[in-house]
C-alpha cells in the first residue's frame, strides 16, 4: 500500500496489536479513501498482491460509499491466502479525510512505516454488535490509560472519561479530574455514577451503554445485509 501511495489506514485486530491490546487476526483490515485516484492506486497494489474478490459485493466505489466491506484473498507467493478487507465508511466514525489527518504512524523494526487509525477512531470503529469487540475496546483504553496516567494531557483525560469501560479505573479518573468528568457527563451520563463512586450503578450503566451501541449497529447494518442478500440472489 505504501509503495503505491495508497491512502489506507490499518484497523481491526492487527491495529490493536500496535496499540498494546493483542488480538490474533489473520485478516488485514484497511480503511481507504474511496476517491478515483486512490482507488486506482489500490487496484494496482491489489494486482501486485494477486488479490481477488472472494465474496459479495464486487469491487465497486458505490458499495464502498454505501458502507460495505470488500473482501479480497491474496495469491502472491509472499502473501498466499492472506485476506484483505477494505472499507471507506463506518458507523459512528469520521469521514476518511479526517481519519487520515489524525492518523498514527508506527515504525516497524525493519524501518517500514505503517499508518493506523488513531486510537479514538479505532475504539469507535470497534463499537459493533460483535461480542469479541467489547473486551477489545476495554483492553485498548486500559492499555492507553496505563501508558499515560503519570503525566496525561487534557486530550488523553477526555478520551478516558469518554471511553473507559473499567469501573475500577473510571471512578478514580472521575475523582481526580471532577471538573472534566462533570462536563463530559453531559455527553456520557453514566459518569455521574463514577463521580459519586457508585460502582454497581456504574457497572449496570456500562452494560446498558454497550447494549445500546450494539442495537444501533444492528440497525445500521440491517439495510446493508438486505442489499447483500439481494446481490446473492441475483448472482444465483
Amino acid at each position: 500500500m505504501r509503495e503505491h501511495r495508497v491512502q489506507a489506514l490499518l484497523m481491526g485486530g492487527q491495529a490493536c496489536v500496535f496499540y498494546g491490546a493483542a488480538e490474533f487476526s489473520r485478516d488485514t483490515d484497511l480503511a481507504i479513501l474511496a476517491a478515483p485516484e486512490n482507488l486506482a492506486r489500490l487496484q494496482t497494489a491489489l494486482d501486485e498482491l494477486q488479490a481477488r474478490v472472494i465474496a459479495i459485493p464486487q469491487f465497486d466505489p458505490a458499495y464502498l460509499h454505501a458502507g460495505h466491506a470488500i473482501h479480497f484473498r491474496c495469491q502472491h507467493p509472499e502473501a498466499v491466502g492472506m485476506r484483505v478487507d477494505v472499507m471507506s465508511r463506518m458507523r459512528g466514525v469520521a469521514p476518511f479525510p479526517e481519519l487520515w489527518e489524525r492518523r498514527t504512524t508506527f515504525e516497524m523494526p525493519d524501518g517500514t512505516l505503517c499508518d493506523l487509525l488513531a486510537l479514538p477512531d479505532l475504539v469507535l470503529a470497534k463499537k459493533t454488535q460483535r461480542d469479541k469487540d467489547w473486551p477489545m475496546i476495554r483492553r485498548l483504553v486500559e492499555a492507553h490509560h496505563f501508558n499515560h496516567r503519570d503525566d496525561p494531557n487534557p486530550e488523553q483525560i477526555q478520551f478516558w472519561l469518554q471511553e473507559l469501560r473499567t469501573p475500577s479505573l473510571l471512578i478514580p479518573t472521575a475523582r481526580i479530574w471532577p471538573g472534566e468528568a462533570e462536563k463530559t457527563s453531559l455527553s456520557r451520563p453514566l459518569l455521574i455514577h463514577a463521580i459519586t463512586g457508585k460502582e454497581d450503578d456504574l457497572t449496570a450503566a456500562l452494560i446498558e451503554e454497550e447494549n445500546a451501541e450494539r442495537l444501533r449497529d444492528r440497525d445500521y447494518w440491517l439495510p446493508l445485509k438486505q442489499e447483500l442478500e439481494r446481490l446473492r440472489m441475483n448472482r444465483q
